[in-house]
């Protein structure tokens, strides 16, 4: 079963989509999607003290909303998650969680989501829509013995979600934990998980941190919820705990590293094209930035280009295991920060305040304006790389992005420029009349925060 939101037989397909806008890129590039926000409050205090928190004291970030969750249960749950997975299944027992990879038959990146393993062929793939409904396709077509369960996120689902998330992240994390289950917290290692009482209520925890900071992600059936989060705001009253919103959240990726949104590689080819038929046109989503191609496959990424290639195992047989295996030994880009310099970007936000056509708008803290953001980088006139997510960091007071660059120009220190604005050719409605404008970056180390480069994933 599945809560798909329409029958094939009664929606526009990707393909149709495609077909009508004349390409890829073009479809992307004009989409009319609204932009992509998260369903709770922008803000409880500030993003910027929310931001501090999670380096000084312990952010409490409310995930329940804006993710999407792909129950799998059955005989085969396993095996299809693992066919379609570059990760190895070789020890992943109960209780323990792992950052999930696909790929499609050519070896580029459909996306990532975290995978749980709840219970004997039982699993929660949670994240964003891309790898979920590359999984819902295989479950739905497959010879696979495996029932699905949908649960879209609050601005497409409705009534309340299934499941509450709560994640606390900071320095003070342990020791609210500690008050909420009134004991000592078992040590468990990154990504797995223990069942704590809270509230006198059943939570399961996952060890990680969005940001790069110690913490806990706690979870449990959504109507218990409200209980177990009036528990934490009472441990937490004496430890600085900060409740944070949707604008601060949205940034913590720039402190880890992580790219949530790359393009995935399923606009174009044979392979996919079942693919294309099945998923609905409103899930294409939209392209922005100032790298411009007529080639969608120029947007495609591989698991190296994100430094995922450290996840691929070839103990068992996935979707584009073959590719991979090609790919392996040949240059791959890497994923590096950027730092933005301070006095360009001044003059980004100065250009509203001055005569003639100003600079993009650059949102504060997140200035991501489409859900595939890809702008140009560049060293004199050739493109070196691209792009992704940017933002300001309060706790470094530094402006960055995530970006994939030549491995010979992603060296700590190499001075490059980022094209920020977009040919005067998109239609999307997050566009408004601008001029493109260079910005000098300097590459840095990811991630960004030496903490979290140094301490995120041990034990």
């Amino acid at each position: 079963m599945s809560n798909a939101p329409s029958s094939p037989a009664t929606r526009q397909s990707l393909q149709d989509a495609i077909d009508r806008a004349g390409s890829p890129v073009q479809l992307l590039r004009d989409a009319q999607a609204r932009p992509t926000v998260f369903p709770v409050a922008a803000e409880f205090s500030n993003w910027r003290s929310e931001q501090h928190a999670w380096r000084d004291s312990c952010a409490l970030l409310d995930q329940s909303h804006h993710m999407t969750d792909l129950f799998l249960r059955g005989p085969d749950a396993g095996a299809l998650l693992e066919h379609l997975a570059v990760n190895s299944f070789a020890n992943f027992p109960i209780d323990r969680a792992k950052q999930f990879v696909a790929v499609n038959d050519d070896g580029h990146l459909i996306g990532d989501a975290i995978l749980a393993h709840i219970d004997d062929d039982y699993y929660d793939l949670v994240g964003h829509q891309m790898v979920i409904d590359w999984a819902q396709f295989h479950a739905e077509t497959g010879d696979w013995d495996v029932e699905i369960t949908r649960d879209g996120n609050s601005i497409v689902r409705p009534g309340a979600p299934a499941l509450f998330r709560y994640e606390l992240q900071g320095p003070a994390a342990l020791p609210i934990m500690e008050r909420l289950i009134g004991g000592e917290v078992p040590r468990i290692g990154f990504f797995h998980m223990a069942r704590f009482t809270i509230a006198g209520l059943q939570v399961r925890g996952i060890r990680h941190g969005m940001a790069g900071q110690p913490g806990f992600e706690l979870f449990g059936a959504f109507g218990d919820g409200e209980r177990v989060l009036e528990a934490i705001l009472e441990a937490g009253a004496d430890h600085g705990l900060v409740r944070v919103g949707a604008k601060g959240y949205s940034t913590a990726n720039l402190e880890s590293g992580w790219v949530p949104s790359p393009l995935p590689a399923i606009f174009s080819g044979e392979a996919t094209a079942d693919y294309r038929r099945w998923l609905p046109a409103t899930s294409a989503g939209s392209l922005g930035g100032s790298f411009a191609s007529d080639r969608i496959e120029d947007y495609y990424l591989t698991p190296w280009d994100l430094d995922y290639g450290r996840t691929i195992a070839f103990d068992h047989d996935f979707v584009g295991r073959d590719a991979l295996e090609r790919l392996a030994e040949g240059a791959h880009r890497r994923k590096v920060t950027l730092e933005w310099n301070a006095d360009d970007v001044r003059g980004v936000w100065g250009s509203l305040l001055e005569d003639g056509l100003p600079a993009k708008y650059m949102e504060m803290p997140k200035s991501r304006y489409a859900l595939y953001q890809v702008d140009r980088v560049r060293i004199g006139d050739a493109t070196v790389g691209q792009s992704f997510d940017c933002g300001y960091i309060a706790n470094e007071q530094a402006y960055v992005s995530l970006a994939t660059l030549g491995a010979e120009h992603a060296e700590v220190g190499t001075e490059v420029t980022v094209t920020w604005g977009e040919q005067p050719n998109s239609r999307k409605p997050q566009v408004e009349p601008h001029r493109q404008v260079d910005v000098r970056a300097t590459v840095a180390p990811w991630p960004y925060v030496r903490e979290a480069r140094e301490q995120y994933r041990k034990s």
